[in-house]
């Protein structure tokens, strides 16, 4: 099972300032599943890494895509009818979080490595009670 990664572990991982950084970082290295990014992610991580570290952060994360350190995950029709009914539901979630909520429904993923737990804890999804939310801050 992959482990399904948000914005903020992205961003966190690369942002060496970043509070997040040394969980991050310590969960990555220790994930022995492939990592997976919903391609609705990209944009918010490629603007975070662009504006607060520059443009060579955001080179350095197109060449780790390009190289397959981080596998997308396309957007389905039914991600999109399901983000819609969960931004019902949960409309302080955002889209690019319904959509990363409804891939993990659809690819029965429970764990969500994210720094976004505002969002994230208060969503239900339809195949688990909740997401278990990586890495757990001590």
């Amino acid at each position: 099972m992959p482990l399904l990664v948000d914005t903020g572990v992205v961003y966190a991982l690369a942002d060496r300032s970043d509070a997040w950084h040394a969980s991050v970082v310590a969960l990555l290295k220790a994930a022995r599943e492939p990592l997976l990014a919903p391609v609705t992610i990209l944009p918010e991580v490629t603007y975070l890494l662009a504006t607060r570290l520059g443009l060579h952060a955001e080179r350095a994360f197109a060449r780790s895509l390009a190289g397959g350190e981080l596998s997308v995950e396309p957007l389905k029709a039914a991600d999109v009818a399901r983000a819609s009914i969960l931004l019902g539901l949960y409309p302080d979630i955002g889209f690019v979080d319904a959509t990363v909520v409804a891939m993990a429904e659809r690819l029965k993923v429970k764990e969500l490595a994210t720094t976004d737990r505002r969002h994230f804890a208060q969503v239900q999804p339809a195949h688990v009670g909740s997401l278990t939310l990586l890495p757990v801050r001590r």
